[in-house]
């Protein structure tokens, strides 16, 4: 008996099994084009994943360079400190989960 990884959601299972017990594939009688099927779709999630990321990225940045300059924020107070860390962290994450998406995009092709 040997583990192997599921065709949908990459998760270890035995050779063995009729159906993955992770997901509930059936993993008898899986023909190429179901498996190029279910690696197509787990691409796509990964992607849509990563542009949720990439908004939520976005959004701290924005919301912290916001409030930075609504709130007129003084330099050393508590606030200031607060939005350059999250419009720091925001777009660090932004550039990050970018170049995520790019090289997915390229193992797309």
């Amino acid at each position: 008996m040997a583990v192997i990884n599921c065709p949908s959601c990459s998760k270890k299972i035995s050779d063995k099994s009729e159906a993955c017990s992770h997901c509930g594939i059936p993993l008898k009688g899986v023909d190429p084009d179901k498996l190029a099927s279910f690696e197509r779709e787990k691409k796509i999630k990964q992607q849509q994943s990563l542009m949720t990321h990439s908004f939520i990225a976005m959004l701290l940045f924005c919301g912290g360079f916001l409030f930075l300059f609504w709130q007129n924020a003084q330099p050393g107070s508590w606030q200031y400190i607060s939005a350059m860390t999250s419009t720091v962290i925001g777009f660090i994450l932004y550039i990050v989960t970018r170049v995520r998406i790019l090289l997915v995009k390229r193992k797309l092709k």
